[in-house]
């Protein structure tokens, strides 16, 4: 199969040692606190795969997506049109009975624009966006009124990523499968923001991980990645990932602007 090497940052310490400062739209990049373990590391074409991938088992998933916004800079338009685009395909694919965006965050792949469009940087890290507490924590926090209720039945956080602006040609997302990752690979860090405390998952080295990548992800593509599951049937919960650099970037190429939303969806 079609791979690259890349060297990703896989986390040393464990909890008590270790912290991620977020960064700030347009402002300073996120910091890390404790000790990292960078390791060259396989990351195969997920488009010459021969698996189909699934949120269920390998935690993340490429789909079609045609939007009708036409600037993903703005607010208005991703409020009155891409929400409503986002929940349509979400339970399409999920067989969700709601669906609730809650954040949106953009990136971009250089620190002059990133500066200019008031974006936050890729995450080069590996990393996934909750744990269990924090996962609970943030529903507690966006739906105080009906998270008692909610939390009776299964719900998971699952995020939309896509580029904004032309294909993806650096700095790319690479996805572990999920299957591939023990509960003990996965290592609960403080996440350390300007509004709230909360918690996230980075991973400890293991051999067997496996990951994908989707090269030049166009303006019509997005990949679906479930960042957490209530659900404790077996199927994946978790799924870590991280941008890269991508070796086979051309020394000109534009550099990657994205969107990822982040959903509650209810089952």
């Amino acid at each position: 199969m079609p791979n690259v090497t890349a060297t990703v940052q896989y986390i040393h310490d464990d909890g008590d040692h270790a912290a991620y400062h977020a960064s700030e739209a347009g402002g300073a990049a996120a910091t890390h606190d404790g000790r990292f373990d960078p390791r060259e590391v396989q990351i195969h074409d997920a488009r010459q795969a021969e698996a189909v991938f699934d949120l269920d088992h390998e935690g993340f998933r490429l789909v079609p997506q045609i939007s009708a916004v036409t600037d993903f800079y703005d607010d208005a338009q991703l409020a009155s049109v891409y929400n409503a685009e986002v929940i349509a395909l979400m339970k399409q694919i999920t067989g969700a009975r709601w669906v609730d965006v809650f954040d949106h965050t953009r990136r971009a792949a250089t620190d002059q624009l990133r500066r200019t469009v008031k974006s936050r940087e890729p995450s080069s890290v590996i990393h996934n966006d909750y744990t269990e507490w924090s996962a609970e924590q943030r529903l507690r926090t966006l739906l105080p009124d009906e998270s008692d209720k909610l939390l009776e039945n299964r719900f998971a956080i699952i995020n939309l990523w896509r580029s904004i602006a032309g294909p993806v040609e650096t700095m790319p997302l690479a996805f572990c499968d999920s299957s591939t990752v023990s509960p003990a690979d996965l290592v609960a860090v403080k996440r350390v923001a300007k509004d709230r405390v909360g918690e996230l998952q980075m991973a400890r080295f293991n051999a067997a991980h496996r990951w994908f990548y989707f090269p030049a992800m166009a303006s019509d593509e997005a990949v679906l990645i479930k960042t957490y599951d209530s659900a404790m049937d077996g199927r994946n919960r978790f799924t870590i990932h991280t941008a890269f650099e991508d070796p086979n970037s051309a020394a000109d190429a534009a550099p990657r602007q994205s969107l990822e939303t982040r959903c509650f969806v209810f089952y």
